[in-house]
């Protein structure tokens, strides 16, 4: 690696939102501090590339920003300022069933419940309350457990919810296929058998946020909102250098604070000969969960979805009834690869055609698979479009594809395709990577983990870093 000669407060390794969150929480508070990246490009999950053909921008990884739109820290940033223009679907998402209908999920409540029929009370009933108090139920829920909760009440009322398996409360509070789809899709973000406790946490905070803030996208691809970051943090003082790869934390200066966008494989490699035994050891059980397998599409046309409600969200939950999304999520925690998987589609240039040339499209797609999965899963995923979009196939201009084994390449925090860094169940939601009361310490007093391995996990929400080099502001760099 190049040789560093200056000396920084702190260097932060890895130049995704979260080690970008950590250097500009920092740098705000007047650290000088270094981002050691080692791609030639910034952004981790944020990457937008053209990946099928010249002048087709396709979002490498993340493409809807909820938790962008959401996260306090990102809320605070100037990122407008600097580039990045958020695009919104008239809907935030919608779920196709075979009976040629879909429900779309609408910034109002009221308009979402309306499409559920016998089922509409219990909609408002369920989300209603959690939108109307959703920036005190965000303060809470992204970030380390909250003891005392700012907001308790709320909490409590959330928590409550949140703890039921997503198949159980889908049940329990609805009677129609379309709302308990609807929710099972959401819950099922959370790359957990539905049958778990606390699945329905990633349903309720998804629905919340897409009625709050909305499922934005970011005009000409993710990578914006990296290049924005970084953009700031200079502005701030702060530094970056790109390919660069740190193998071991000797090879950096010897500064007062590091942070690690890792996962606990790379903290490991990277500086576990400085940590002790005992905290070695439980790294080294930390779990890791399912992978993906993606497809990223150059079209001729816009997707013809037969239910003409999907054109109107750039999200689309292919994935057919509630049993159907439980019996592919549950196979993959089986080692199973799906035949009728639950696919998360997005087609963006419906609504923001500059990702695109004139008159064509792009789409982005994936589904669940097991860890470490080299099977194609092309056909499976383009199954289930063409079930609620016949036709499909006949405007694929080009296809990219990327296993569990491609996506660890691109980004080594995905391993075995694990795209949130580790698996988000109760077990390991707050715990992770390590039961800590502060989570980003580790026992070596110099050393943070600010990755998605910390609470509150995946998404591009910027918290992990924000909350690390919060914590190292009151003991290694006050």
């Amino acid at each position: 690696m190049p040789v560093i000669s200056k000396r920084y407060d702190a260097v932060v390794v890895g130049a995704g939102p979260n080690g970008l969150a950590a250097a500009i929480t920092l740098a705000r508070a007047g650290r000088s501090v270094l981002v050691v990246e080692a791609k030639d490009t910034i952004g981790g999950g944020t990457r937008t590339a053209e990946l099928t053909l010249p002048g087709y921008k396709h979002d490498i990884c993340s493409a809807i920003q909820p938790l962008s739109i959401g996260s306090p820290f990102m809320r605070s940033l100037p990122l407008e300022e600097y580039g990045v223009k958020w695009i919104y679907s008239p809907a935030a998402f919608a779920h196709p069933l075979d009976d040629g209908r879909a429900v779309t999920l609408e910034r109002s409540v009221a308009d979402t419940a309306a499409q559920l029929g016998s089922d509409g009370w219990a909609y408002r009933r369920l989300m209603g309350p959690l939108v109307a108090r959703w920036e005190d139920l965000v303060e809470d829920v992204l970030g380390p457990l909250p003891l005392p909760p700012h907001h308790l009440l709320p909490f409590i009322r959330f928590g409550l919810k949140a703890l039921w398996p997503a198949g159980g409360l889908a049940r329990a509070a609805f009677v129609g296929a379309h709302a308990r789809s609807v929710f099972s899709g959401m819950a099922a973000h959370a790359m957990l058998p539905l049958e778990r406790s606390g699945t329905s946490a990633y349903g309720l905070m998804l629905g919340m946020l897409a009625h709050a803030v909305g499922w934005p996208m970011a005009e000409s691809g993710s990578q914006t909102i990296a290049d924005a970051m970084a953009a700031y943090l200079r502005d701030l003082g702060g530094e970056i250098q790109t390919d660069n790869e740190v193998t071991r934390i000797e090879a950096l200066p010897e500064e007062r604070a590091y942070f690690l966008d890792v996962t606990p494989r790379q903290l490991l490699s990277i500086a576990g000969h400085r940590l002790p035994a005992g905290y070695r050891g439980k790294l080294e059980r930390y779990r890791y969960g399912p992978g993906v397998f993606k497809i990223d599409y150059a079209l001729s046309g816009p997707i013809p979805w037969k239910a003409a409600e999907c054109a109107r969200a750039a999200t689309v939950h292919a994935g057919g009834t509630m049993e159907e999304i439980a019996a592919s999520e549950s196979s993959v925690w089986r080692g199973e690869h799906a035949q009728k998987p639950f696919v998360l589609l997005v087609h963006q240039t419906p609504f923001d055609p500059s990702r695109a040339p004139a008159g064509k499209h792009t789409a982005w797609a994936y589904c669940h698979v097991p860890p470490g999965s080299t099977l194609d899963m092309t056909g499976p995923i383009e199954n289930q479009i063409e079930r609620f979009a016949p036709g499909f196939r006949d405007l694929v201009l080009a296809r990219h594809t990327m296993n569990t084994v491609d996506m660890e390449a691109h980004n080594p925090n995905y391993i075995g395709g694990d795209i949130n860094g580790g698996v988000q169940d109760l077990l390991q939601l707050y715990t992770r990577p390590v039961a800590r009361w502060v989570p980003y310490s580790t026992p070596d007093d110099s050393i943070y983990l600010c990755s998605s391995s910390t609470p509150p996990g995946g998404g591009v929400h910027g918290m992990c870093g924000y909350f690390a080099a919060r914590a190292a502001l009151q003991t290694a760099v006050p």
